[in-house]
């Protein structure tokens, strides 16, 4: 894997992660009138500014994307979007007041341990 390579999965990751990250602080922030439609549910979470922030950091990521795959393999680049789940995580836990707990640190380990096995392992 070059260094462009992994810096352009890793910025794209870490967009994604972030798109997230907005969603559920965006969701979160809606609300809704007594007895309002799925329709009307739906735009209210669609036009809030923390979703469509959301949006853009998943759209710069997926483009961010798109140059890693010229330049790697899919089958090694993919698995890389496993560190989501670390990054998504993290961010919970900084930005949201998540907790964080031994199972959670345990599943991000190993996570981190095999993406590793598979950067480096020729």
């Amino acid at each position: 894997m070059t260094p462009a390579g992994f810096a352009l999965i890793f910025v794209s990751v870490a967009l994604s992660a972030l798109g997230q990250t907005c969603f559920k602080t965006g969701v979160g922030r809606v609300s809704f009138a007594e007895g309002a439609g799925v329709v009307h549910k739906s735009l209210a979470m669609l036009l809030s500014p923390w979703v469509l922030g959301g949006l853009a950091f998943y759209g710069v990521g997926t483009l961010l994307w798109l140059f890693a795959l010229k330049r790697m393999d899919l089958s090694l680049a993919y698995p890389f979007v496993a560190m989501s789940f670390v990054m998504v995580a993290g961010s919970g836990v900084l930005f949201l007041g998540e907790t964080l707990t031994l199972t959670r640190v345990l599943g991000m380990a190993l996570i981190i341990s095999g993406l590793l096995v598979m950067a480096f392992g020729r």
